[in-house]
């Protein structure tokens, strides 16, 4: 009854005010899409696009300095922006930084302040007013063993703390070969899966195999598994977060590949490593703001 109702005022609409269904996007939004799967076309719209650069382990105070310079004379247009500093230039960066850039951490620990001796907590950012920080980097899970429960509890402190969070996913070359790159991403997810607030959380996709190699998904690749981790977080949590979530991808992206990336429909902007170091950097935020 309800799908009738709906194609009986469509039928209406079109005797009655053809020009209002001119459009393919107005007739579309007209009718419920019955499956939790829907199209990424129509749930691209209104996703603001968000390009971050991690500067990892890297830069010595002058050169952190000069990055920060250059930053500030970069066009960011409607783009949401940020730069992940090593955490001890934070300060130094965030005294100069224009605001229109927000500042993340690299990561932080899943327990608040005590004797946790070398950790950094999510109380201490917002404390300084780091508004974001990047948790479950591949880096992080592959050579400091961060596993997916830790992450979790990462995930789940910050957040009740304030921060917004980059989440980051992806997997290895042998497991993009042997076609279970799904099956890894959702095995990564599962434990967050009912954290993602769109409000709050970003997810990067970031294809280990990708992660400073010069080598980078294909946009076809790149789009097809954005498009399946959407579709995995519609059944998983609600389409509602799966239509609303913003998804970066992360790889080698540089200024030479970034518009035909930032193009892809379920791709919303960029994680960016070595580039995000380089000049480059603003070539790759204009990318998004197109």
């Amino acid at each position: 009854r309800p799908v009738a109702h709906w194609l009986k005022a469509l039928i209406l609409l079109i005797i009655r005010e053809p020009h209002r269904v001119s459009q393919r996007r107005a007739s579309v939004a007209l009718i419920p899409n019955p499956s939790p799967l829907l199209n990424s076309e129509i749930m691209g719209g209104g996703r603001k696009m968000i390009v971050g650069g991690n500067w990892k382990c890297n830069l010595d105070k002058a050169k952190a300095a000069a990055l920060t310079e250059s930053l500030n004379a970069a066009e960011i247009g409607p783009v949401d922006v940020y730069v992940a500093p090593v955490f001890v230039h934070l300060p130094m960066v965030q005294a100069s930084l224009k605001k229109e850039i927000n500042l993340a951490a690299q990561n932080c620990s899943f327990t608040g302040m005590g004797a946790y001796t070398g950790d950094i907590s999510a109380d201490h950012l917002v404390d300084m007013e780091i508004p974001y920080v990047i948790i479950g980097h591949s880096e992080r899970r592959t050579i400091f063993n961060e596993d997916d429960t830790m992450l979790a509890k990462k995930l789940e402190y910050a957040l009740s703390k304030g921060l917004k969070v980059v989440f980051c996913i992806g997997e290895l070359k042998e497991q993009r070969e042997n076609g279970t790159t799904m099956d890894v991403c959702k095995k990564q997810l599962e434990q967050v899966v009912k954290m993602l607030d769109p409000e709050k959380v970003v997810i990067a996709y970031e294809p280990v195999w990708a992660i400073g190699t010069g080598l980078v998904a294909t946009p076809e690749q790149a789009q097809e598994t954005h498009k399946q981790i959407r579709e995995y977080l519609a059944t998983a949590a609600s389409a509602d977060v799966a239509a609303k979530i913003r998804i970066q991808y992360g790889g080698s992206v540089s200024a030479k590949n970034c518009n035909e990336l930032a193009a892809l429909p379920d791709v919303d902007g960029f994680l960016v490593g070595g580039a995000s170091l380089k000049p480059e950097f603003a070539d790759i935020i204009k990318s998004c703001a197109k």
